[in-house]
């Protein structure tokens, strides 16, 4: 079944049933169908075919799922953009990849407007009140001409998505996805959830994102699931969510559970009706998954990137509570090995450069042939991280390899010192980087966020570290500061911490 289908398959199984609940409304699957037809049909009208790019710019909602479907029936190409970002870094992407059509949330109406004359012909529409030059959602809609038939030259390796990489470590670069990659990763995610058509699910990570898109909300689509689906993230309406709405599975990233566990609620919330929590995109310090257990729920963990769509490595919920602090193992349509500086594979217990194989991995950087030749080879992803297996293959990520820091000719990585930092109750988040010097190459820096009311000290967090990890190891530097940079997914940003560090003003 090809995923344009999917929901149109759904619609005809179970046309009453609830396939997305939003706030003030919920879609059928009929409904969902509908609309899909509708806006196949809007776009045709407006000139999208074998080939085109449609943008969307706001939060997540019903319409947004229903653009990649529809982009899905026509071969279009589909572009959620980071609603997080600033005009300029719009304008690259859009500038990167030249949209036919930029659907526009009411919110980024005036951000857009600042660069509207760098779009070229690309046909703005909005989904509130805008000026001059604007469509509105019922405009564009009423250009639909009834129901159109898929484009034959659709297939599983049509380009649907991209989706542009944060830029931590420079430019960001947009990763082509293909319908067979969606297909592909859907598959995982059923095996990882032991997902069925009678799991509920909670989306509350951005659907810009491939976590929040990806990992459990198109796979849940084609399931024919019902996904309860919020704008963006908040503490309060997941919780009730969770609570009320016959939750069964939902992704909640480390930042998310942080703040989660900092409210009164957490202590009493009733999470029965989860039958795991799902967790990823960075570190996993273990007094969280502790909590998350310590409430009867198993926290399971996936390793991925938004190379691969994202679902590569996965734990499932049998291991949860024995394998705690892993990341599982290889996905069943995917295939991972770890490999040395000369890329040979490395034994058990030794850590190397994680690489990744299968139909779910990106067909390659929008046009930068150059940045894709450096990162697939023979069909395998160098992820660029690193990580080891323990004696029956379980996967534990040890960082990036950039991140690596040498120190008179010692290999550190920085999460072995993160992960011990942030045990700590006087700490609320850790980076660990390297600084460049002269005598031993490098010397490891941490950089620490204190929790409230904490009176953290330089001497506290070294003495954190005493008999627990080799003295070459040790920070020879800490900074203790407010707040660290972070990417949409709470990932800390490393080059800018490194700039943060280079700043002699810093308290230390």
């Amino acid at each position: 079944m090809k995923l344009g289908d999917w929901i149109a398959h759904n619609a005809g199984l179970t046309p009453d049933k609830a396939a997305i609940r939003f706030p003030g409304r919920d879609v059928s699957y009929a409904q969902l169908g509908a609309l899909v037809d509708r806006i196949a049909a809007a776009l045709a009208a407006s000139g999208i075919k074998h080939g085109s790019c449609v943008a969307y710019l706001g939060f997540n909602s019903p319409e947004m799922l229903a653009l990649l479907f529809a982009c899905a029936r026509l071969d279009a190409l589909f572009m959620p953009l980071n609603w997080r970002l600033a005009a300029p870094e719009h304008k690259q992407m859009l500038d990167d990849c030249p949209p036919s059509l930029l659907f526009v949330e009411p919110p980024f109406v005036a951000q857009t407007d600042a660069f509207r004359g760098a779009l070229g012909a690309a046909t703005l529409v909005s989904f509130g009140d805008a000026g001059a030059g604007w469509l509105s959602w019922a405009e564009f809609c009423s250009r639909a001409k009834g129901p159109i038939p898929p484009d034959p030259r659709a297939g599983a390796d049509t380009p649907l998505l991209i989706c542009y990489t944060s830029g931590s470590t420079g430019k960001p670069k947009g990763v082509v996805l293909t319908q067979r990659a969606l297909e592909c990763n859907a598959d995982n995610s059923v095996d990882m959830h032991d997902l069925t058509a009678d799991d509920v699910i909670l989306t509350t990570l951005p659907l810009f994102h491939v976590g929040g898109l990806n990992n459990q909300t198109t796979p849940a689509l084609r399931a024919g699931c019902t996904v309860v689906l919020h704008p963006k993230f908040d503490a309060d309406t997941t919780f009730d969510a969770i609570e009320q709405d016959g939750i069964t599975l939902t992704v909640l990233v480390p930042a998310q559970l942080d703040m989660m566990m900092a409210q009164r609620r957490w202590a009493g919330a009733d999470f029965s009706s989860l039958r795991m929590i799902t967790t990823g995109s960075t570190i996993v310090p273990l007094h969280v998954i502790h909590s998350v257990h310590a409430k009867g729920v198993p926290l399971v963990q996936v390793y991925g990137s938004t190379e691969t769509c994202p679902i590569a490595v996965y734990l499932k919920v049998g291991d949860a509570m024995r394998k705690v602090g892993s990341t599982g193992k290889a996905a069943i349509h995917t295939q991972l090995r770890i490999v040395d500086s000369r890329g040979g594979d490395v034994a058990r217990g030794v850590t190397g450069e994680l690489l990744v194989k299968g139909d779910n991995v990106m067909s390659g950087y929008w046009q930068a042939p150059q940045a894709t030749a450096a990162v697939l080879v023979d069909g395998w992803f160098h992820t660029g991280d690193m990580g080891h297996q323990d004696e029956e293959g379980y996967l534990y990520v040890d960082g990036r390899s950039k991140e690596m820091i040498i120190s008179g000719g010692e290999n550190i990585y920085p999460a072995e010192i993160e992960n011990l930092l942030i045990e700590s109750p006087d700490i609320a988040e850790a980076s660990v980087i390297g600084r460049p010097d002269a005598r031993w190459g490098e010397i490891v820096v941490a950089v620490v966020v204190p929790r409230t009311d904490s009176k953290l000290t330089v001497e506290q967090v070294l003495k954190l570290l005493d008999g627990r990890i080799a003295r070459f190891k040790h920070p020879k530097e800490v900074v203790i500061v407010e707040a660290l940079p972070k990417t949409a997914l709470g990932k800390i940003r490393k080059e800018d911490v490194r700039k943060m560090v280079a700043h002699a003003d810093l308290p230390n």
